[in-house]
């Protein structure tokens, strides 16, 4: 029991260790954020890996996630005669939840692990140690462009995935389940409001700051060369995508709770 009691205090005291550095390194990278001087073509090179080269796959995942949510509702709806429900129930979860959400994960895959390994193979070869020798600031140089860039290319990655995954269930709902067109793109427009779609633009730019904090950090705290780089790039999308569930959570309680 005593042990056992020890294991568990040492687990604690672990986490607050971890979450007081990752809140130490979260203020001073907002304060690098926020003060002169900018590297602008830092931060452009940034928005264009995570917001042109995420396109793709954050738009495949909407389309097809659009054309199932379509395809499941009718068969759930069907049961009730509520059919007709379908083009709301799609636009709501595509632009509330699941474009957010999905593109959160696909770029924390993607773009997580690559902050955290390109960082990390920086760390372990010492050439963050040669910026800080010529007078650069890594947090400045490495660090303010990808959380910019993370913060404002993500709501836009996830506006395109809302269009998209309504269109994949319009799609389905015109061409396979036989509803009427007109029908379909007015059930849509009548029951979205502004809230909708800007809880989800909210939650996309929170969730791309996360995901490239994550991978900073963690490839800005790697050692051990190889093995370490690979542990930190683990690391990085593992604990993006834990905080975007969690996140998630909390900013639809505070968008929806009641």
């Amino acid at each position: 029991m005593a042990s056992f009691l020890a294991i568990l205090g040492r687990v604690f005291l672990g986490f607050l260790a971890a979450t007081g550095r990752i809140a130490i390194f979260t203020g001073i990278s907002l304060s690098h954020c926020v003060r002169p001087p900018f590297f602008l073509r830092l931060i452009g090179q940034q928005m264009i890996q995570i917001g042109y080269f995420s396109l793709p796959v954050v738009g495949l995942t909407a389309i097809f996630t659009g054309m199932v949510l379509a395809l499941q509702s009718y068969t759930g709806f069907s049961r009730f005669n509520a059919e007709s429900a379908i083009a709301t129930v799609v636009v709501l979860s595509m632009t509330r939840e699941l474009a957010p959400v999905l593109a959160g994960l696909m770029v924390a895959g993607r773009i997580g692990a690559a902050m955290a390994a390109e960082i990390g193979t920086m760390r372990v070869t010492e050439q963050i140690d040669a910026l800080v020798t010529l007078s650069t600031d890594p947090f400045k140089y490495l660090v303010a462009p990808r959380l910019v860039a993370g913060l404002t290319m993500l709501p836009l990655l996830v506006l395109v995935a809302d269009v998209i995954g309504v269109f994949g269930g319009y799609l389905v709902g015109v061409y396979k389940l036989g509803f009427n067109p007109s029908n379909y793109i007015k059930l849509t427009w009548d029951y979205l409001k502004t809230i909708d779609v800007v809880s989800g633009l909210v939650k996309a730019g929170v969730f791309g700051f996360l995901i490239a904090l994550m991978g900073c950090y963690h490839g800005y705290h790697s050692e051990g060369g190889a093995q370490g780089v690979g542990r930190a790039t683990t690391n990085a999308v593992v604990s993006a995508s834990i905080l975007i569930f969690a996140f998630n959570y909390i900013l639809t309680a505070i968008f929806f709770g009641t």
